[in-house]
């Protein structure tokens, strides 16, 4: 049995679904970004129960269908982008319609009538997060970055990132060094 979860996105996200279900007395197989995979069905009380808990932690248990394909398409790409080593060197919407095992118009279809964005566009917004955080690391340059994130070309991903934040990665690095000595001056 799978169980689908609203707003799980990280490497905590996973921990407190983990605890949660481990309160409860459930075995899991497997707690993925979005998904868990039950070793057996649960009772309605124990899912109720386990509603609630996420809740209060700011996660939600998905029961329409589609917005559990929303949230798996938004934790293919999260991973894609955010925790995978490398970037997928077929296009994108190859790797998430092989990885979700549906025909990407479809996707597309349904992703833009609920979110109001195109997939693109989420993956854009998800691809500039991922350098900001890159450029704060300040362990590779932008040379590095752009052929790390699959950008054409430095200029395209300084363009991009100017389109999404109104600055240039090199001024968004330059606030950050300016924050860092103000602090340091405390």
């Amino acid at each position: 049995m799978k169980l689908y979860i609203k707003y799980m996105v990280s490497q905590r996200c996973k921990m407190v679904v983990k605890d949660e279900l481990a309160k409860l007395g459930l075995d899991f197989a497997v707690v993925d970004l979005g998904m868990v995979q039950m070793m057996e069905e649960i009772s309605n009380e124990d899912r109720k129960t386990l509603s609630i808990n996420l809740l209060n932690s700011g996660l939600e248990l998905m029961e329409d269908k589609k917005s559990i394909l929303i949230e798996q398409i938004k934790a293919v790409i999260i991973e894609m982008i955010h925790y995978s080593e490398d970037m997928p060197k077929v296009n994108y919407s190859d790797y998430i319609s092989e990885k979700l095992k549906y025909d990407y118009t479809y996707l597309s279809n349904i992703f833009s009538e609920v979110k109001g964005i195109t997939i693109q566009q989420f993956i854009i917004v998800n691809k500039i997060e991922r350098v900001k955080e890159l450029l704060l690391y300040d362990e590779l340059n932008l040379t590095e970055i752009s052929y790390k994130l699959n950008y054409s070309s430095v200029a395209h991903l300084s363009n991009q990132f100017k389109k999404v934040t109104g600055l240039s990665p090199s001024f968004y690095k330059q606030l950050k060094q300016k924050r860092d000595n103000n602090l340091e001056n405390f």
